[in-house]
């Protein structure tokens, strides 16, 4: 359904740079409990902070997961529903982490956090598991994250056999674990960044390692530290998503109109050809501003910044900016959607879609298939429910300048609105 090629270039340069990584599996998996050791162990508590812990924990053991079931309804049923973010550091590197809820129904919280990370963990309860038969069957929930962070263009997919110190035979358990794992994989045409067996509750392999038969491999905070960040492609001709425009005074009286925004891919620099879209005007650029303000000779894809043109140009929120022939615009384009309503998909329906700043009304022409969680095999459908993942033509009323998004992100994705629940329905990816 997605092309395998990640969205953007890793370099070598960001191996030590902050990782977003997020959390996903079934309820009850551990992830809260993971997530809430990673803070333990790595000292990143204030003392109010481990006072309150040690105040809600029953007994003498902490219950970690209080660490992000934020919400009064979290707590009283025991499960996450909302995406709680968490940070962390080591001396190595920065952490941003994203505590996805495990029940179906909440799965579109967990595209949410798929949004701009880096990693995904997926754990896997050993206890769960029917290890008597072989292969052993993994469960829905870790196959449909799996499938949605790779198909959401995370780069790196580890698993966490959780629970591990719960079965008589660790090293059994994980290797019959790590096979099926292995297997569903290559039929989904994914590749782990590694299959790591811990337990969140007493800290083996989460950042301590522990010994498991017929694992050597990193701990999971060693490997998450290893994990190289993508950066976009400085190569490709740049493209600029205008969020807004303002006029910047120089102190000299002038006031000069600045197109804000971030830089989705490429380089740009001073003296540069633009290429507004749709209206086609060009301009080129004079003055390149920071965020802060400062003028910079040069900006990168990932870095907001402001443009200064050479004319004056009507350019609104909304608008792209680009190198020459950068920005075609298209009314009709294949995409892979995951659909997150409760009401389904219907072909021929009017949403409201939006790319960069940029909201068009759009449809659903046709649906070619959807992916069957089960076989991971495209089986015919006239709709999408709740939580599908399919491949669909999608017409727009107007043009838009989308590209894969297996090359660029920002240029190749997009969300679909219901106008008239105004609910997020969808997440659509160019192929």
């Amino acid at each position: 359904m997605q092309p395998t090629a990640e969205p953007t270039r890793v370099h070598t340069h960001a191996q030590h740079a902050a990782l977003r990584f997020l959390t996903a599996g079934s309820v009850d998996d551990g992830k809260s409990t993971l997530i809430g050791r990673l803070l333990y162990d790595s000292r990143a508590l204030m003392t109010d902070q481990l006072d309150t812990l040690r105040r809600h924990s029953r007994g003498d053991a902490l219950d970690l997961s209080l660490l992000t079931d934020g919400l009064e309804a979290e707590r009283e049923q025991g499960i996450t529903i909302d995406v709680a973010y968490r940070y962390f550091a080591t001396p190595r590197r920065k952490f941003i982490i994203a505590d996805a809820p495990g029940h179906e129904q909440y799965t579109r919280n967990m595209v949410t956090a798929a949004a701009g990370s880096h990693a995904a963990v997926v754990l896997v309860d050993v206890t769960k598991l029917d290890l008597s038969r072989r292969p052993v069957e993994l469960l829905p929930q870790t196959r449909r994250h799996a499938l949605l962070a790779h198909r959401l263009g995370v780069p790196h997919l580890v698993f966490a056999v959780n629970k591990i110190d719960a079965v008589a035979d660790a090293g059994a358990a994980y290797a019959a674990v790590h096979a099926a794992l292995e297997a569903f994989a290559q039929r989904a045409g994914l590749t782990p960044a590694g299959i790591v067996p811990v337990s969140a509750l007493r800290g083996d392999n989460v950042i301590s390692p522990a010994p498991v038969n017929g694992y050597d491999g990193p701990t999971l905070l060693a490997l998450l530290e290893s994990l190289p960040v993508p950066t976009p492609a400085a190569e490709a001709p740049w493209r600029l998503p205008v969020q807004w425009v303002a006029r910047s005074g120089d102190g000299t009286g002038h006031q000069p109109r600045v197109c804000w925004g971030r830089l989705a891919t490429g380089t740009v620099r001073v003296g540069d050809a633009v290429t507004v879209f749709p209206s086609g005007e060009t301009a080129r650029v004079t003055d390149i501003r920071h965020h802060a303000g400062a003028a910079i000779a040069v900006g990168e894809a990932g870095q907001s910044i402001g443009l200064v043109l050479d004319r004056a140009l009507d350019v609104s929120r909304g608008d792209w900016l680009g190198a020459p022939s950068a920005l075609q615009g298209q009314r009709r384009f294949h995409a892979t959607v995951a659909w997150l309503d409760t009401d389904p998909a219907a072909i021929g329906r009017r949403y409201w879609l939006r790319h960069g700043h940029r909201w068009v009304q759009g449809r659903i022409a046709t649906i070619e298939h959807r992916l069957d969680i089960d076989t991971l095999e495209p089986v015919d459908a006239a709709h999408l429910g709740v939580n599908d993942l399919g491949r669909v033509w999608v017409e727009v009323a107007e043009p838009l300048p989308v590209s894969p998004f297996a090359e660029s992100a920002p240029t190749g994705a997009l969300i679909v609105v219901d106008p008239a629940t105004h609910r997020t329905s969808g997440a659509l990816l160019v192929d």
